[in-house]
């Protein structure tokens, strides 16, 4: 619960690390949150067909449902604090941020980043020693 807690409460930290754990739990807990937000608001088409305009596709769907709006509005919400959280899994592995941008080469990318996730942290030569739960 306090990953997924950080997850949100260290949104808009960036000049911190966070260790594999701190990364992967959030990272499956607001999957699983995700889909029953999704089904709670009615906008569970959305993730099942998020595709390259999927939410430019819901955007349009919108018109006067509210509860799509909520949906639209977590899943921004997410995004950005899910931006932020690869950012710090990043520099515990003494990587700057900029390396999020290799997931822009299709597929290769993708794969890149994921391997650059799953490594174990760098303590030694760290260029952020401050960990995400003591970073303000």
């Amino acid at each position: 619960m306090q990953s997924i807690s950080e997850f949100f409460t260290k949104m808009f930290v960036f000049n911190a690390s966070a260790t594999r754990k701190q990364y992967w739990l959030p990272y499956f807990g607001i999957i699983a949150l995700t889909v029953l937000v999704a089904w709670a608001t009615g906008a569970s088409e959305f993730v099942y067909n998020a595709g390259t305009h999927g939410a430019f596709k819901l955007g349009l769907r919108l018109g006067n449902n509210g509860r799509a709006l909520t949906f639209l509005v977590y899943y921004i919400i997410v995004r950005i604090a899910n931006f932020t959280l690869r950012a710090r899994r990043l520099h515990d592995t003494n990587r700057s941020n900029w390396w999020i941008f290799i997931d822009m080469v299709p597929v290769i990318g993708q794969i890149w980043l994921f391997i650059l996730t799953v490594l174990p942290s760098n303590p030694m030569t760290n260029r952020w020693p401050v960990n995400q739960t003591d970073a303000e």
